[in-house]
Parts: C-alpha cells; structure tokens; sequence
C-alpha cells in the first residue's frame, strides 16, 4: 500500500524530496582564528562543519588540509558553541595578562555570523573550545612534521613517531596519521625502533575507530 501511495502522488513526493535539503539543510560552522606574531605558527584557521569536515591552514592565501573529526567531538564542540551564545558576547577576561594572541571564535549559519576577539578569557566554555582548536593545531603540527620526515629524513622518523606517541591523547582525528604509520611500520628502510611505535600507534587507532564512527 505505501508504495502505490508514493507513487501516486509522485508530483508531490518529488517535490517535497526536492525541497528537503533546503529546509533540512545545516550550513552552521565554526571558524576559529589565531594571530600571535613570533610564536611558532604565527598564524592559524580551523574551520569546522556539523558534519565533521575540519579544515586547516597557517597562512590565509594557503591551501587547507581537510579531515573529518568524529561525531562525539564535533558534537562536544558545538555545544561548547551553543553555551557561548554562538559568540554574541564578549569573552575577554579584562586581566592585565601577557599577550597570548589574538584569538577568534567566529559563527556561521546562513545570514547569521557572530564573532567575538580576545586574548584570555576566565569563561570555563571558552577556555575548553580554544583548547580543542589548539589541539587541533598539535595535531595538524605533528602530521606535518612526519609527512616531511618520511620524504626527506628517514632517521628524523623516528622521533616523529615518538612526538605522537607524547601527545597520544591529544590527536585530533587520529585516522588521518594511520596512511603514514602504516607505510613506516611495513618499511624495512625505517628503523626497527621506528616501525615498532608505529604498529603500536596504528593498533591504538584501530582499537578507538568503534567509538569515533
């Protein structure tokens, strides 16, 4: 019966498909930026989707690396998003602090855009976010570092591993390392030492992949 109904009605049901996504449809993301002159790197934008789909890069002109985070960590940083208003009110503490860099939380979806600047806050909301996105960086920092070591400095691999292993529990899509670690661990041209951390990196990746899909 429900397959006659659809189809009788097909000019409708098309209709109403076609419409979906435009009604359905959500175009939110958070743009987090950071300016700090002299510090290593100088210059950072994350952007993040409510799908997952991350973007990053150092220099506005660059071309971004894109990887796609979790589902519990994209949803853990929306609601970060929704606690602070989507970035309506100021978050600068107002403390006589150092100079950490200028740091923004920027909101899209659709007509809106929010954003709002500031050095260091005291809000627990915030300071949370900015720790994700300076994950995010680490991250990002580490993949990099290894991609150069592999082209160009086989006995540099090893100590590369050896800087993901220290900051394990704080990568970012930690899927996005398992295409290097793999092809290290089954390189005979790499160091025992360095083939061995990385199996061991590509099985603690597999063992968390259930809870991160």
């Amino acid at each position: 019966m429900t397959r006659i109904r659809v189809y009788s009605c097909s000019f409708l049901a098309v209709g109403l498909v076609l419409a979906a996504p435009a009604f359905g449809a959500d175009t939110a993301r958070i743009i987090y930026t950071k300016s700090f002159p002299h510090s290593v790197p100088e210059y950072v934008e994350i952007s993040i989707d409510r799908s997952g789909v991350t973007t990053y890069k150092e220099a506005a002109d660059d071309d971004p690396e894109t990887f796609k985070l979790d589902a519990a960590s994209t949803a853990g940083i929306f609601n970060l998003a929704d606690r602070l208003g989507h970035f309506k009110t100021p978050l600068e503490s107002g403390l006589k602090v150092a100079n950490m860099g200028v740091k923004t939380f920027r909101w899209e979806d659709g007509d809106q855009k929010n954003e709002v600047k500031f050095n260091y806050s005291q809000d627990e909301n915030a300071k949370i976010l900015h720790d994700w996105f300076e994950r995010i960086t680490e991250s990002e920092r580490l993949l990099a570092v290894l991609r150069r070591a592999v082209l160009h400095d086989r006995l540099g691999v090893n100590d590369a591993v050896l800087a993901i292993q220290g900051s394990w529990r704080r990568l970012a899509a930690p899927e996005q390392f398992l295409p290097l670690l793999e092809q290290i661990a089954g390189n005979e041209a790499y160091i025992h030492m360095a083939r061995e951390r990385a199996a061991e990196l590509i099985d603690a990746i597999h063992a968390i992949r259930p809870k991160s899909e």
